[in-house]
Parts: C-alpha cells; structure tokens; sequence
C-alpha cells in the first residue's frame, strides 16, 4: 500500500461510493449479499419548480408546507442534452412519493429511496438525515405545473406514467417524446385516451422538438423506431427495450445536435456541456445511486455516498494503457486468457472501471499504514499474495505465522525497503542491512525464490472475479513489479452443476468433494470432473459419467494385465505398413493433441484424447486385426498400455500408477516421468486412418440400410441370405467443378500461420452460387490442411496416401465383417471421387 500510495496510485478525495447506512462505511464486493460488481450510476437531478398545484395535491399538503416555499418535482436523467424537448413530467399513479424539506422554504417531492441517496451526498443539511414533511400517492399530483428548465415549452404539467419504478432514478421521470421511445408512446397514448386518464388532451399535445440528428433515424428517433418496431402500446415492453438501446447508441455515437446552444456538436461533445450548464445555473445537481439493487452481509439496502476516501485511481489513463497492451498479448509476451469470453470480460471491465474505495472503518484487514483509522478492503488486500507465497517458507513455519521460518526474522524486520530488494524492485543498501539485521545471503536466498517462481505462470478463479479481484491483480503487479514479472495467465472457470441443475442443499442437490470420492473414488471423481467441462459456462458434474467410469477404468485395468499376462500369444517381428502403422500413428497423434489441450488448460478435451480417443484407437486396431486373422502386435500393445498411463496420469494418477508399477513392472513412480515425446503423426497414414473408418462405416451402413427396405417389403438388388460380393468403385481424377474452389482455398491460406479467412472465403462461395454443393468441399480442404497434409497434394489434387493399396489391405477385414464371399476394387469409375468411393452388392 506504501508503494502504491508513492506511485499515486492511492488518492484521496471526495468520491461516490456505495454506502451502507447501517453498518456505516463502505459496501465493498465482497461484504455484499447482492449485487456484486455494481457501482454508483451518477445522473443529472434537474429542479421542476412547481407554478401551480393541481387540487388534490393542493388539499393533500395544505397546513404541511408553507403558502410560500418553494417546491420542486426532480427527475433525475441519464440524458441531460436532451432537456431542450421536455414536454411533460411522469410520475408513477400508485407510487408513493415523500415531500421532503431541503432548506429553509425548499422542498424535493421524490421517492424515499432517492431520498436516502441524497442525505448522504450533501442535498440535505445532515448527512443521513431526512426531514419528510408529508406522503402522497402520484396520481394526486396529476395536473400540477411545473417550470421545466432549458426547455422550448417553459411550463409543463405532471402526468401519469404506469412504467415508472419507484426503484430506479427518483421515481420522477422527465417526458422527452423526440427521442425516447418509452416517452413518445406513452405521450401518444396520453393524447389518445386523455379522458380515461382524467387528463386535458392539451396537457401532452406540445410540438415535438427535433434536437438529434441521426444517420439511421433521422432527427425523430423515437418516432422512427416506434413505427419501425410497430410499437402501438407502452405495454409492448420488449420492443420498447430493443428501441431504447438503439435510441441511445445511435443518439450518444452518431448524433448531431441539432438545436440549442450546442448545436453541430457531435453528442458525446454536447452531453458534458449542458449537464455543466444545468449545474451552474442552480436547475441542476449531481445525484448518484447503486445501479442496480445492493444488499451488504448484514441485510442493509445500500445507497450511494459522496464521502471523503482513499482510493485506487484505477481507470488512470496510462495505467489503463498499460493493462489493456498486455491483456492484448499481440507479441505473445503478455497475458494469455486462454478464451475469448475471460479476455472479453477483462477488456471490458478495464474499460468502465473507475476508482474504487480501498480502504474502510472496520471489518477484518491490515491497517492503512499511513492512515490507521482505516483498514484495507479486503479485495484490495489481496492482489499480490501470491507473491509472498514464494518466500513465505523463509518467514513462518506454520500457516498462522506463530513459528519463525528458515530466516528466523520478526515481521517487524521485514519493511518496505527489504521487500523492495525482495521483490526484485531495487538494490539494499548496507545501513539498511544494519538497521534490520538480518543478513544479505538471506535476502539473497528469498530474492532467489522469487525470481525462481515468479513471473506468476497461472492465476486460476471463478468467473465471478473477473470484475473485481482478477483485474485488481492485473492492475497492482503492473504497477508494482518490472514487466518481466508480470503475470503471464488467467484462468476463469464457471460454477459447478451437479446432474445439470445449481447445487442446493434445500433440494437435495448436493455433494461435497468427500462424498465424491467416498462414492466412486479419487479418479473416477478426477474424470467425471473433467469431463463436466472447461471455459466460463458452467461446468456440469454427471453422476452417469463418474458410475460408468469406474467400470471402464476397471475394464481397461483387467484388458491391460490380460494382455501382460497373455504376451507370448502376440505377434512379435517386423510391424506391418497397415494396421499396425495406422494403429502406431494414431496413438502419436493423440499424445500430441492431449498434450496441447492439458497446455490450455482444456481438460475436457484433453480427457478426450488421453483417454476416450486412445481406447477407442485401441478398439478399432483390435477390431480390424481380428477381422484380418491376425494377432495385435506385442510391441504395439505395450506402447499402448505405456503411453496410455502416461497420459492419463494427469487426470487419473492412481490408476495410472497401478499400471505402471504392477502390470508394467517398472522400477519406480510414474510421477517421476516427464509426458511422452513421440514422433509427430505422419499425415497420410492419419488421412489413410480416416479413409478406413469412414469407408468401413459406410459399407456397413449401405447393407444396414438395404437390410430395412427388405424388412419393409421392398425389393433390393441382392438376397442378404446367399453369398454376395462387395464392389468398391473408385475415382482417379476430381470432377472439374471442384478446381475453382480449391483455387479459392489456395488464395486465403497462410502458410505462415496456417489459417484461412474464412469470411472472405465465404462471401466468394456465395458470390458463385453453389454454395450447398461448395461448401462441404471446402470444409473437407480445410480439414485436411489443418489436420498438417502437405498444401502442395491438396492444391494439386492428390490424395496423401494410395487408396488403391489402402483398399486391398481393407479386403480381408471387410470381407469377414460384413460376411462377404467376393470383394472387387473397380478403377476409373464416374460415380465416385478420389477418397470417396461408392459401392454395391450382388448376389454370387
């Protein structure tokens, strides 16, 4: 905190803060109930001098306030540039609003909540005190004239709005038709059943003033969208939220003011100006409120303080410059965030956060150093932690700090200076050293550790904290360590499900991790959780897949020591270019691609392919050495059985050691062995393996779906019952069509970075109109240029492996699997392409 407050990082002053009344200090994050992540929303609070009151509110507050104060209505708006086009005033009907004394003869009408957000920013005398003199229902102030301030029509009248919330703003909304949807139909409708209402027609029917001109909706914003939108009710709520959105954003972006003192000035310019123009002339003032609901710890509704605070100047241009260039990691040395959705929520959040309350009167913390009235808010104080991690060893022996550690110093020993030298921010001088005693080879050995640990690699946390403490964390190591040790990840994950639905133990829904494991054990529970998913979305823990993990584990254990105990019934000698080389390519390619998912932390996947992926390799090479009479090879089956615990001991470790140390009989741990280096998969055989199973799938599918239409009655081309014979039609060129397309492909592939521009790509495919029959094409290019196939055989339309050879080595297997007397490979046949052969069946 010292360094930060040197670095003017930490600020006093006057600021808005969300405030509990209740236990009197600041509600930060984490001492709140509800609503965290909300800060003060700060409005323009105009003064509506009340001219002349309408007879029911007259009677209602004679004898309560005096004939001759003075007594405003106060809106409060987001949108202060558009007060020239003020037409009426709403107030809710069935809302209860306080009259509340102000000074002398001044009095606010307004809801209480508004009310109690005031006290504590200087509008009434006391803080936290408010002087309510009478209590009346809307409706009664129907009809009363009002002064509306910068606006064409000086006098305007109070009229009923059934949209208003009584939660939101002062529950006093001004009416500005012009470019307010919500105002224009709600003023149409008005004007439409003025009698219903118990209201004049001539109270609402004012000229709508233009005041912004738009590129999209023109200067009538509100009346473009509600006709575009066919909104004919204030009850349409949906599309008036849709129309308010683009309201705003194509009004604050892109309009124009096109009336007033500041008209030509682009909006955002504008904005600033007339709220600054409404202040100074005493028709305005300042009023903040939490923008959504705040509950704190102890059940206090918090409101919005304006209070002398110390605090983190986040938002600080060239610290926000900072940030946001290492959040963006365009040279590959700043942050990773491993998707889109956390760096998404980082960059946002570093855009709209503003300065934030560090410090409080009481709660559990560290003392402010310089100020020790006040302790650290605890989300404040905890930034940095991880730091003091890597010598705390040094510091204590135990986790409550009461046994001196390996340098056997006293915390009062360790000061700023000692943890600057520490923390590698600068030298310590030999004073320094006397004046601590404590001796330079320790510092040294801590600095050391330090350095050795830090950058910090992985920051891991729940989604939730992306908001406050990750960005906190970013923030302060960057204003704190050389970039050298800033941290190089973050991690955010969801919240858990169990069984697809939140966790409660009201419903029954609920499992601690002790019950997981007493259930179905370390590993299973280690797989299922993996298998709940990775990212932001919530992960989704299924009790299916933990129950059907224990017995495919234990099946895999059995098959394994099966195949132990039976290994003098292998094949052994040389390996064959088929199967066998499939088989030991596939198991090198999925080594690879678990090893880059555990890199990103993409544990799903990873299970995917170290575990789900590789028995299914497994299944596919036993299969097929079964249907070709021949027996799995030794060598093959060990490294299998090998690389299998290898690359699941991340996720399962006690299973994983069980086949290392007791069906392979090594002599040590599998903990003490690195991930497997195996060679990279080579792409044709991966190509060849795919050709395999697909055109096996697809035979087998054919029969299956002659076999229904005989079940159905009708006629097929052979009798599944006599012997029949099996041909494969294959192709020797692509069909001419196809050429353009793979010059497409040609042009948006980088080499370099081995990627596509799909967008461009696209829009040329559907420029050329065949976009059904291209785009499986396409789709199928790509596949095989990411999958790691030479651009060259691609582009010159050739196969990365021999099919002919390919499908004679597939003869024997398919020929017992489908029960086939005959199979035939015809050549340069029109109904097929290269890689996709057709076929048909016939009796013999």
């Amino acid at each position: 905190m010292n360094r930060l407050k040197e670095l003017e990082k930490i600020k006093f002053g006057k600021r808005y803060t969300i405030y509990s009344s209740k236990d009197g200090q600041p509600c930060m994050d984490h001492d709140r109930a509800d609503g965290e992540g909300a800060g003060p929303q700060e409005y323009t609070a105009l003064k509506l001098k009340v001219l002349e009151w309408a007879p029911d509110a007259e009677a209602a507050l004679k004898q309560k306030i005096p004939e001759d104060s003075s007594v405003f209505f106060v809106p409060a708006t987001l949108r202060a540039e558009t007060m020239y086009g003020q037409t009426c005033c709403f107030v809710g009907p069935k809302i209860k609003y306080g009259v509340f004394k102000i000074k002398n003869n001044e009095y606010f009408v307004m809801t209480d909540r508004a009310a109690l957000n005031m006290s504590y920013q200087g509008v009434f005398p006391e803080s936290g005190i408010v002087d309510k003199v009478a209590e009346v229902i809307g409706s009664t102030f129907v009809g009363t004239l009002v002064n509306a301030p910068l606006s064409i029509h000086k006098e305007v009248r109070i009229l009923p709005m059934e949209s208003v919330l009584p939660t939101k703003g002062t529950g006093v909304v001004t009416c500005v038709p012009s470019d307010s949807p919500d105002d224009y139909v709600t003023a149409m409708d008005l004007a439409k059943k003025a009698d219903y209402y118990h209201i004049k027609k001539g109270w609402v029917d004012l000229e709508i003033l233009p005041l912004i001109q738009t590129p999209s909706y023109g200067s009538l914003t509100a009346k473009f969208l509600v006709e575009k939108l066919k909104i004919s009710s204030p009850k349409d709520t949906k599309q008036l939220e849709v129309a308010k959105e683009l309201a705003y954003k194509e009004g604050f972006y892109q309009g124009v003011m096109c009336y007033g003192e500041f008209s030509g000035d682009k909006v955002e310019v504008a904005k600033p100006k007339v709220r600054q123009q409404l202040l100074d002339s005493g028709n305005g003032f300042a009023y903040a409120e939490p923008e959504r609901q705040v509950v704190s710890r102890s059940g206090d509704e918090c409101c919005v303080s304006l209070m002398d605070q110390w605090y983190l100047d986040y938002g600080e241009d060239s610290w926000r410059k900072q940030a946001l260039v290492h959040l963006n990691n365009k040279d590959g040395e700043g942050l990773n965030t491993y998707s889109k959705e956390t760096k998404n929520g980082l960059e946002g959040v570093l855009n709209w956060l503003n300065q934030w309350a560090c410090a409080r009167t009481y709660g559990l913390g560290s003392k402010l150093p310089w100020d020790p009235q006040f302790l650290v808010e605890s989300l404040s104080d905890s930034t940095v932690y991880m730091a003091y991690y890597t010598v705390a060893h040094y510091l204590h022996a135990d986790i409550y700090g009461k046994n001196p550690g390996l340098a056997g110093v006293k915390p009062e020993q360790m000061n700023d200076r000692v943890w600057d030298y520490v923390f590698a921010r600068r030298d310590i001088k030999d004073d320094v050293l006397e004046e601590i005693n404590i001796s330079k080879e320790v510092l040294d050995s801590m600095r050391r550790e330090f350095e050795y640990w830090y950058p910090l690699d992985l920051r891991v946390s729940g989604k939730d904290l992306i908001p406050n403490h990750l960005t906190f964390f970013l923030y302060i190591h960057i204003a704190i360590f050389p970039p050298e040790y800033w941290p190089k990840s973050i991690r955010a994950n969801g919240h858990l499900l169990l069984n697809g639905e939140k966790m409660s133990k009201s419903i029954g829904n609920f499992m601690t991790l002790d019950d997981l494991v007493g259930k179905y054990g370390a590993d299973a529970s280690r797989i299922a959780l993996a298998d709940a998913g990775d990212g932001v979305a919530d992960a989704n823990f299924e009790e299916d897949v933990a129950d059907a993990t224990v017995l495919r584990l234990f099946n895999l254990r059995e098959w394994c020591e099966e195949q132990v105990r039976n290994k003098d019934t292998l094949r052994t000698g040389t390996q064959n270019d088929y199967l066998d080389a499939l088989f030991r390519n596939e198991m090198r390619g999925l080594v690879h691609e678990a090893k880059k998912h555990y890199e990103d932390t993409n544990y799903k996947l990873a299970l995917k392919s170290a575990f789900y992926d590789f028995t299914t390799a497994r299944d596919f090479y036993r299969e097929q050495c079964a249907a070709a009479g021949i027996k799995m090879h030794k060598d093959l089956i060990f490294l299998y059985i090998e690389l299998q615990a290898l690359v699941l001991t991340v996720i399962a470790p006690h299973w994983s050691e069980y086949i290392w140390l007791e069906v392979l009989d090594k002599p040590s741990t599998i903990q003490n062995e690195l991930y497997p280096e195996v060679p990279l998969p080579k792409a044709s055989l991966t190509a060849s393996r795919e050709y395999v199973r697909a055109t096996s799938s697809n035979i087998t599918s054919a029969e299956a779906a002659q076999q229904k239409r005989k079940a159905k009655g009708k006629d097929i081309s052979y009798d599944p019952k006599k012997p029949k014979k099996l041909t494969i039609f294959v192709a020797d060129e692509f069909p001419a069509w196809q050429q353009k397309y793979i010059d497409l492909v040609r042009e948006a592939w980088d080499p370099e970075t081995k990627t596509l521009s799909d967008k461009e790509l696209n829009g040329k495919i559907a420029n050329m109109g065949e976009m059904k029959k291209a785009m499986p094409f396409v789709q199928a290019l790509k596949k095989r240029l990411m999958a790691g196939e030479k651009p060259t055989v691609i582009f010159e339309r050739k196969l990365a492996f021999d099919e002919m050879a390919v499908l004679r080595n597939m003869i024997p297997g398919l020929k017992k699997a489908a029960g086939l007397a005959e199979v035939e490979v015809v050549q340069h046949a029109e109904s097929a392409v290269p890689g996709v052969p057709t076929f048909s069946f016939k009796n013999i």
